[in-house]
């Protein structure tokens, strides 16, 4: 984690303070990028109804997407790829997404609040900054859910112009998550580019392939 001098000073609930939610989608899948976001509210502006990604409905996700896009005082989505998942691990790869996110937004932010227990190194930005991790962040802090949301909206409708792409493995309805269906198709037809090849089932699959 970066700080910067004088941060202990800075008063965070000062209406002047950029403060940053973060959150990512997409660690559990067997195939296609993790997608993280960065988002600043506008408390003249507020979004009703924000919660963690995962339990609200499609519907009511990209619904409170449009909204956070249009009433959010900056926001960004980042990602990083299958092979930047198989070379650096998810984890890794998870935090550089997060990192792209937060460097692309229109706004600087005095304080990052982040889901989950890691933050992003920065190691590419020469600015610090103030990151603080929240576990079950995107259920309880409101910037966070907003990312969570973002981040999940974005993946989602990325997995299925994929799907257009590689159409046999249903990624518009499982979104590369190791669904039964998903789990045949990769046995049936193996893997394809934007599988993660470190992950179990598709590293045991191209074995099989190569034996």
């Amino acid at each position: 984690m970066k700080t910067r001098a004088g941060t202990a000073d800075f008063d965070f609930a000062s209406p002047a303070a950029v403060v940053a939610g973060v959150d990512e989608a997409g660690r559990g899948p067997l195939a296609g990028p993790v997608v993280a976001a960065a988002v600043v509210l506008d408390d003249r502006r507020p979004v009703g109804g924000l919660q963690d990604s995962k339990c609200l409905s499609p519907r009511e996700r990209t619904r409170l997407a449009r909204q956070i896009r249009r009433c959010a005082r900056a926001f960004s989505v980042a990602m990083a790829t299958p092979a930047e998942i198989d070379e650096l691990n998810i984890l890794r790869a998870s935090l550089l997404a997060m990192e792209r996110a937060v460097l692309g937004l229109a706004l600087a932010p005095d304080l990052i609040r982040i889901d989950g227990r890691d933050v992003p190194r920065f190691a590419s930005s020469p600015r610090a900054y103030l990151a603080e991790p929240i576990i079950g962040g995107d259920a309880i802090v409101p910037c966070i859910s907003a990312a969570s949301i973002l981040a999940k909206v974005c993946r989602d409708r990325l997995m299925r112009r994929l799907h257009r792409r590689y159409p046999g493995y249903d990624f518009d309805r499982n979104k590369g998550y190791p669904t039964p269906a998903h789990l045949a198709a990769l046995t049936r037809i193996g893997p394809c580019d934007i599988h993660r090849v470190s992950f179990a089932p598709v590293h045991r699959k191209l074995q099989e392939m190569r034996a």
